[in-house]
């Protein structure tokens, strides 16, 4: 006879959920709607994102790279609308993972968790280095490695900044969801609060009218398709940003009433994004002082909140910024965290086992928590002396998002063309007759975006000397590489072993037997 669990209280309803993939409830629900938020927003940080990226944007494809913000919401507004509807259907942990693994099939579902998995580990080292941008543009003090004009002073520097929040992140997570949650939601609020103020202060500054975002400062030459190679390579800069707002639902078996509030979070928090990060690009552009000169597209905004602001609001700025940055490093980890603890539940990792124990006194798994911490931290050494080989592994962890993405918006179109797309009823949120027309839109944005990204231009993957031409296939091979032996691991090893771990899955009474 087996062991029946217990019904879970309150949330007894919320838990239903978990049922349906045979999982037990473990971890803690206290999130409310506004933590739900602030956990997606803060995986796409506006500040971190447009901070960290408006430079590459800008000397790609100078002020009219600004369309390709609203390109890329377009584009990732209708994958997040998909991701919406599944929230609303199967609100639990690793959504990625589980959402694929649901609504196609295990090996499916394993090859896009696989990808996501390495992707957010790549993601924490990458947003870790952003500590570098922002720092030594505050104090000096902060280049502890020589004076930054060495030839591996900044990277080497990068190197160990990133390293600090990186430890940072893993102990909070390891403390339980509650301590992460609140560090979270402060620091959103604060990096909302941040970018309407910094919106403001650029209004009352502007120098130029809005028409600025159509020049392209000359950087179509030397493109075989003029103006739109460049602007494609330019688009990077907003797709390296606009991804993430997953986390709200990843999140689902550790927030209250997940079913409804983390279709909400998914949305609000991506429409959040597009806007204020809209407006913080485009007033920039029309109140930095020149737009001549080499500083837009070295130092980014870093150096226009500075020439606009002055060096004591600005360098107040660029504080919020090392906050919306932190919060960022956070969500991000959170994220891999549950997606790892999915993907062990089903016994689909190495050392499953382990890495899905949840621990009694945290309620949090927090072995993974310490797993991808020292895993984010190898990635880090690689930047030391070859930061070009970290901007191709950069680029690759994007890659594999948009790639994991598709693992589910894929199968979800092919679901809905079977008739085989049941959503959730009960006045949840559907796409109805729009889901079909959205999917296709979600589907062939992530396909094109995809090839975007892992076309091999030198440009984006070896844009400095040396030259080699593993750099400009870096991506291609990558990709391949991660992809094709991750794969072939799970075939010959893994996909033998799968299966929900006994101590994770939900039991259901024998029922009595019955006299005649």
């Amino acid at each position: 006879m087996t062991k029946a669990v217990p019904p879970s209280g309150t949330h007894g309803h919320d838990d239903s959920e978990l049922a349906e993939f045979g999982y037990r409830p473990e971890l803690k629900r206290t999130l409310g709607n506004f933590h739900t938020f602030a956990a997606g927003i803060s995986y796409i940080s506006i500040l971190t994102g447009t901070f960290q990226l408006f430079y590459f944007g800008y000397g790609s494809g100078g002020p009219a790279y600004w369309w390709s913000w609203p390109m890329v919401f377009v584009g990732q507004f209708a994958v997040a609308l998909c991701f919406a509807e599944l929230a609303a259907r199967h609100p639990v942990a690793g959504s990625v993972y589980n959402w694929s693994k649901r609504i196609g099939n295990p090996h499916l579902g394993w090859l896009a968790g696989w990808m996501m998995l390495v992707a957010s580990i790549v993601s924490i080292a990458a947003v870790a280095l952003a500590y570098q941008l922002t720092l030594p543009q505050i104090s000096s003090a902060f280049q502890f490695v020589g004076d930054g004009t060495g030839t591996y002073d900044v990277a080497t520097n990068a190197v160990v900044l990133a390293t600090v929040l990186i430890l940072f992140t893993t102990l909070v997570n390891a403390f339980g969801v509650k301590l992460m949650a609140r560090i979270n939601t402060a620091g959103v609020f604060i990096e909302l609060v941040a970018s309407v103020v910094l919106i403001v202060m650029l209004a009352v500054h502007i120098t130029r009218g809005p028409q600025v975002v159509l020049e392209t400062n000359g950087t179509g030459a030397g493109h075989g398709a003029g103006y739109l190679g460049a602007f494609l390579v330019a688009s990077l800069a907003s797709a390296y940003v606009m991804y993430g707002f997953d986390t709200a639902a990843s999140l689902g078996e550790e927030s209250l009433n997940p079913s409804r509030n983390a279709p909400r979070a998914i949305l609000r928090a991506i429409i959040a994004s597009f806007v204020l990060g809209g407006l913080v690009l485009l007033l920039a552009l029309m109140s930095v002082s020149s737009l001549k000169g080499d500083k837009l597209s070295t130092d980014g905004l870093q150096y226009v909140v500075l020439d606009v602001l002055g060096p004591t609001a600005g360098k107040g700025m660029l504080w919020c910024v090392l906050i919306a940055v932190t919060v960022c490093a956070l969500a991000v980890h959170t994220a891999a965290i549950r997606l790892a603890f999915a993907m062990a539940r089903d016994n689909n990792l190495p050392a499953s086992s382990v890495l899905a124990r949840v621990s009694p006194r945290f309620r949090t798994p927090v072995v993974p928590a310490v797993v991808i911490g020292v895993l984010a931290l190898a990635i880090l050494v690689v930047n030391i002396r070859q930061p070009q080989i970290f901007t191709v592994v950069t680029s690759i962890g994007i890659i594999m998002i948009y790639l994991a993405y598709l693992g589910v918006t894929a199968p979800m179109l092919v679901a809905r063309l079977r008739g085989r797309w049941t959503p959730a009823g009960q006045g949840r949120f559907s796409l109805g007759r729009w889901g079909l027309p959205v999917n296709v839109v979600a589907v062939v944005w992530g396909a094109g975006m995809t090839l975007n990204l892992i076309w091999p231009r030198p440009a984006v993957y070896n844009a400095s000397a040396p030259y080699h031409w593993y750099l400009r296939w870096g991506a291609v091979l990558f990709v391949a590489v991660i992809a094709g032996g991750g794969f072939a691991y799970y075939w010959c090893v893994q996909r033998h072993r799968t299966g929900v771990l006994a101590e994770h899955r939900l039991e259901t009474p024998v029922p009595a037997p019955t006299s005649d």
